[in-house]
């Protein structure tokens, strides 16, 4: 790595603007539902066709890092997660919002989110080659067991009741399974419906079951009025802040490593993260769900390191991590640029205006999240008479922009509904809404699995010939058994019993 390339750009003042631009277009983007990174990043590629690749690089990067964290400006705020990498920052930040902490919400959400993105960039910079290494030998099994072990923290995110959990998860299944069917080819569960051949996109799901449903459950319960009377100005002390440092380090490193696994991705990051966090912090401010600080470092952290990671196969492979880096690995072949093993040693300046690019767009979001954000933060204050039909509004246009559909828009208000006779039911949506993200994921893998098993005479012995596969297998068996309320009960005696 040429350090004195870094800091040429970083000295470059066009450079900067270009990150800056980018940035801004991020943060407005990232906040609204249905606009996502990937739909922005693809549009920039049609602009900055004719610009200089590091040019391209600067506005991308800028929008790409801001972007992929101002999806919790809209579930801190409203509960509508800008993209699906914010679910996970909803479960807290909107109850911190409720009780007039959104400033705080907000800030924790910033500033790991600086972190998060930070670390990812760093292990681009001197850890490309391993990680890269060690995601290209993932198996089909290895994904399907990895999707596998972040559903099964549905019995960490439902701590109320792990049956009802387990139903939500399985719904969430089932809806995933509908569509074309990905090694048959035909389709499945589509009632005869054309419409449902494509199968059903992520985003009006998630609109619905956040977003529709809290507007249907304040019209349901006659809640007009604001959701709170006044929001908090209490000063956070930057020592209470730091405090969640050390495991902000680990949700990022899960966050790298799971970016760099192609299909994966900052949701399954988000939710393994955050499952986590449950499990490794003894005192949490709140109890999670419930506006734990902690929830959202997790979330945060892991999601935003996420694009350093994808970024790492993409570079050194060829191999996008994610939506956005296969738009990013076509501005390389348009500029006749090929990513590759050899592409750090043979193109340094355009690595070093990737890592640039990178890392101004951490500071921006820095800087754009602490000033804009508290301002954004007084929405909460508007009477939800006013509020809700706004919501709507953004409910059916983030709904209908994902495939300009009017179906996705009636999908989503059925989401709605859904969701709200689930939370009447105390039927937890987290587990469906992971359910619908990795169901794909762990379809095709699975199927993958089989079809290279039927070939195998000592199926068992090939199954676990991976290092990978056994640390993952015992993961899944691992968290099942803690997960199973009857042995969480046994684990509680038996640690009494001790002390």
């Amino acid at each position: 790595m040429n350090f004195s390339m870094l800091i040429s750009y970083f000295a470059d003042f066009r450079f900067i603007l270009l990150v800056l631009l980018g940035s801004v277009l991020g943060l407005f983007i990232g906040a609204i539902p249905g606009l996502s990174v990937t739909m922005a990043t693809a549009l920039l590629v049609s602009v900055t066709y004719s610009w200089s690749a590091s040019d391209a690089m600067a506005t991308i990067m800028g929008l790409y890092v801001v972007g992929v964290f101002s999806g919790a400006l809209s579930a801190i705020l409203i509960n509508i997660p800008g993209a699906p990498s914010s679910v996970v920052t909803a479960f807290d930040g909107y109850p911190l919002s409720k009780r007039g902490e959104a400033n705080k919400a907000l800030k924790y959400a910033t500033f790991y989110s600086f972190i998060g993105s930070v670390f990812g960039f760093v292990a681009l910079a001197l850890l490309s080659g391993p990680i890269s290494m060690i995601a290209l030998k993932f198996h089909p099994v290895d994904y399907f067991l990895l999707s596998f072990f972040g559903l099964l923290a549905v019995g960490s995110l439902t701590s109320k009741s792990f049956s009802k959990g387990l139903v939500s998860a399985a719904i969430g299944l089932f809806i995933a399974m509908i569509g074309m069917d990905s090694v048959m080819g035909r389709p499945r569960l589509t009632l005869g419906i054309r419409s449902l051949q494509g199968g059903i996109n992520v985003v009006p799901a998630l609109v619905g079951l956040f977003g529709m449903t809290e507007v249907i459950l304040s019209i349901a319960e006659g809640k007009m009025g604001a959701e709170v009377s006044e929001i908090k100005k209490e000063k956070i002390k930057i020592s209470d802040m730091l405090k969640h440092f050390p495991h902000s380090l680990l949700y990022s490193a899960i966050g790298t490593f799971i970016g760099a696994l192609p299909g994966a991705g900052g949701p399954v990051a988000s939710f393994i993260a955050y499952s986590t966090a449950e499990k490794i912090v003894k005192n949490p401010s709140q109890p999670f769900g419930e506006g734990a600080v902690e929830g959202i470092v997790a979330s945060e952290s892991s999601n935003n390191a996420c694009i350093g990671g994808a970024m790492i196969p993409m570079l050194t492979l060829a191999v996008p991590g994610d939506a956005v880096t296969a738009i990013i690995l076509s501005v390389f072949i348009v500029h006749g640029l090929q990513p590759g093993p050899l592409f750090i040693k043979t193109q340094p300046s355009l690595f070093a205006s990737v890592l640039a690019g990178g890392f101004l767009g951490c500071i921006f979001l820095l800087f754009l999240g602490l000033v804009i954000a508290p301002r954004l933060s007084k929405l909460i204050l508007v009477p939800k008479r006013i509020l809700l039909p706004i919501v709507t509004v953004l409910c059916v246009i983030g709904s209908f922009a994902c495939n300009n559909r009017v179906f996705d828009v009636v999908l989503m208000f059925l989401f709605g509904l859904l969701g709200y006779v689930m939370k009447k039911h105390d039927y937890p949506t987290a587990p469906m809404v992971l359910a619908i993200v990795l169901g794909g994921m762990m379809d095709s893998n699975f199927r993958r699995t089989v079809s290279l098993l039927e070939s195998e005479e000592h199926k068992l012995s090939y199954l676990f010939s991976s290092p990978i596969t056994v640390v993952l297998f015992i993961c899944v068996v691992v968290t099942l058994i803690f997960s199973i309320p009857q042995t969480k009960k046994v684990v509680s005696k038996i640690t009494k019993n001790r002390q």
